[in-house]
């Protein structure tokens, strides 16, 4: 069974004006890239920005995408939503909305990984924080990925997730993945 890494953060609309330029695509590139070449399947929430760029270069590259929609049907993901239906190998539609889609992404993942991120992807955190789940935060992305570590300080909660921290696409990975393979407490 393929380990399933979730991809979140910042969508079109939370982009800085600019949009994804220089550092970001960068980044985002070379994650899609090493989730492909670990052979993990990609969930993202079907979306736009940081989350869909990176879930279409690992599917180019050979990884197996799933979005998770918060849309009923494809007439109301792309109409409704306006949200892209290229580069996905699965889309599910949940029918629950952008905060219920948000619970069954996260749910549905081995690993969640934050990229930048804005109001949207700090709730995704706090489900896979409270949900125990192992997450990594691609520093240097801005938004949440930048800001979590200083909130669970100022907030803290005792969770059994295991949360990483690093600018580094592949080190970033190394560090999730492993603690898939350590018992927890290790």
């Amino acid at each position: 069974m393929k380990i399933k890494v979730g991809v979140m953060g910042s969508a079109d609309d939370t982009l800085p004006r600019g949009g994804i330029v220089g550092h970001l695509r960068a980044k985002a590139d070379a994650l899609g890239r090493e989730l492909a070449a670990r052979g993990v399947a990609v969930l993202t929430g079907a979306t736009t920005g940081l989350p869909f760029l990176v879930g279409s270069v690992a599917h180019r590259a050979g990884a197996y995408h799933v979005g998770i929609s918060p849309a009923e049907s494809g007439a109301e993901h792309s109409l409704t939503y306006k949200l892209p239906r290229g580069n996905f190998d699965l889309l599910i539609y949940t029918g629950f909305g952008l905060k219920g889609r948000n619970v069954v992404l996260v749910r549905s993942c081995d690993v969640v990984l934050i990229v930048g991120g804005s109001m949207g992807a700090l709730n995704e955190f706090t489900i896979a924080h409270d949900e125990g789940r192992v997450v990594g935060c691609l520093t240097g992305t801005g938004g949440a990925a930048d800001e979590v570590g200083r909130l669970m300080k100022a907030l803290p909660k005792k969770t059994r997730a295991r949360v990483y921290f690093d600018d580094d696409p592949s080190r970033l990975l190394d560090s999730c993945l492993g603690a898939l393979k350590r018992p927890r407490g290790v």
